[in-house]
């Protein structure tokens, strides 16, 4: 186990998409019934991020394929968004040797905070848990270029998005085949199973 954290993790944990989905299976990760999304849409899917962050070795693995990913990209930061969003940037920018920075929601807008600020014109990979309708992704995004970065690339360990987002180029370690459905659209069968509403913001 103690190998998962050594530096060129990336090299020895390549897995398949197989592997992926049965370690997100088997961690608990992907849970079915009723969900309340973070977007406010509802899903018989829901992927439970804080199962991942809390084994090493299924972030590793998943955090490994968007290092792998973009190898050769040319970029200077990893920023992360609250809360996933963080151990993320984290990770790959360990296993690719790049900085960690992190967008955090104050006054209710995402920001570089405590402090922080990047070099104009620093190029930035932009990673989050799980992408859904972008919003997060979008407001991260915004944070970096306020703080005068240049957004180069996306990444995120689980895409669920039902339709393209405008963030290229993208990657998903992982993508979950789920619908979602607005409040008005929700399918009688779904409707008979009790939501409940994981979590920890209004909007994802």
């Amino acid at each position: 186990m103690l190998a998962l954290f050594c530096p060129n993790l990336r090299q020895n944990t390549s897995v398949t998409k197989v592997d992926l989905g049965r370690l997100l299976e088997e961690s608990g990760a992907i849970l079915r019934g009723h969900f309340i999304l973070a977007s406010g849409r509802h899903s018989e899917v829901y992927f439970e991020k804080f199962r991942v962050i809390e084994r090493p070795d299924v972030l590793s693995a998943l955090c490994s394929e968007i290092a792998e990913a973009y190898k050769d990209l040319e970029f200077d930061y990893v920023c992360g968004p609250t809360t996933g969003g963080i151990i993320i940037a984290f990770e790959v920018g360990r296993q690719m040797g790049k900085p960690a920075v992190y967008a955090e929601t104050e006054n209710g807008v995402k920001t570089l905070r405590r402090g922080k600020t990047i070099p104009t014109g620093s190029r930035v990979l932009i990673v989050d848990d799980v992408l859904t309708t972008g919003k997060s992704l979008f407001e991260t995004r915004d944070a970096i270029v306020r703080a005068g970065g240049t957004p180069v690339a996306y990444a995120v360990l689980v895409n669920r998005a039902q339709v393209p987002i405008d963030a290229e180029p993208m990657f998903s370690a992982y993508t979950v085949e789920a619908v979602s459905y607005a409040e008005d659209e929700i399918p009688e069968w779904l409707n008979q199973i009790p939501p409940v509403k994981p979590g920890t913001s209004v909007f994802k």
